[in-house]
């Protein structure tokens, strides 16, 4: 005789057995793992310490990271890159030390396994920083992106490029890849540039014989116009006065904790104004777009990526 079979109680042990293992000894879960929306980013992998070129790199979690070194162009895709030590996923941005460009890119795989290069570009992220090279001079550093850029870097679409670095930041930074080279001189922008008065040339003395004698009020009256005194510079015109275009500021950004707020002011020179509940952090006002953006690259060297130039209101 057959005896009846209840589907029900199969269907629930197939389940039980999927989210279980199909031993009783087997500890492992079967996880769904989501490939798109916010959750994909976590959880974040480090995993274990690995052996490059005798070297040891241990994988960590740190907010601040900052780094100068060399970029190849490797496997990926989308705008992505491999870090040795970066969590995985996490998101940073690449600056490159030859033309200032930088972009957002998001940290998926380790590497390089070789070599003294620190990061791997995919081949969309170099086409995007404009890296043609092998080995290009690059600035990483990780970032927190608003999840608007994040969701681009998933689904494979490159996020907005961020402002050029000033060509005055980039060499400093390139001096930190040698710090026993000579320094490298990079021109300065028109903007930045503009602000500098550079000194006035000094000429040379010329010698004056000493059988000249001539009274100060006939030289007075065989001249129209005083003689210029020798060895000193002829006298500079004041460059016109730029129209007014509104005063600019760098907002810093706006924090619930007055105590911080005067902490980070202090740190870069800044303003504290409250503004409802939250006392606002500003730099400036600035006459100048190029003064503007100056603050602005002190601002972000100092580990305030969300700094904008806005006008003063």
């Amino acid at each position: 005789m057959r005896l009846p079979v209840n589907r029900f109680a199969a269907l629930t042990l197939t389940t039980l057995l999927i989210a279980t293992g199909a031993h009783a000894g087997d500890k492992r879960a079967a996880v769904i793992t989501p490939t798109s929306g916010p959750a994909a980013d976590y959880p974040m992998v480090l995993g274990d310490p690995f052996v490059v070129d005798g070297v040891t790199y241990t994988p960590q979690d740190r907010l601040n990271f900052d780094q100068v070194g060399y970029a190849g162009v490797g496997g990926g895709t989308g705008i992505s890159i491999a870090h040795r030590t970066l969590p995985m996923p996490s998101y940073a941005e690449v600056t490159s030390l030859d033309s200032g460009r930088t972009i957002l890119v998001r940290v998926t795989r380790r590497g390089p396994m070789d070599g003294p290069n620190i990061v791997d570009l995919s081949p969309d992220a170099a086409t995007q920083l404009g890296v043609t090279a092998s080995r290009t001079a690059i600035r990483i550093r990780r970032v927190n992106p608003p999840e608007a850029e994040r969701a681009a870097l998933r689904e494979g679409r490159a996020a907005p490029l961020r402002m050029d670095t000033p060509q005055s930041l980039v060499a400093v930074l390139r001096r930190k890849l040698d710090p026993a080279a000579a320094p490298i001189l990079l021109p300065l922008p028109k903007a930045i540039g503009a602000a500098v008065t550079p000194p006035a040339p000094v000429n040379p003395p010329v010698p004056t014989s000493p059988r000249v004698s001539t009274p100060k009020a006939a030289h007075v009256a065989a001249a129209p116009k005083p003689a210029p005194v020798q060895g000193a510079a002829p006298p500079q015109k004041a460059p016109p006065a730029a129209k007014a275009t509104g005063s600019l500021v760098v907002q810093i950004g706006a924090f619930s904790s007055e105590a911080r707020s005067n902490e980070i002011a202090h740190k870069l020179g800044a303003g504290v104004a409250p503004v409802g509940k939250l006392f606002r952090v500003r730099m400036g006002p600035f006459t100048s777009r190029g003064q503007a953006e100056a603050a602005l690259a002190k601002a972000k060297a100092a580990g305030y990526s969300e700094a904008r130039i806005q006008t003063a209101s």
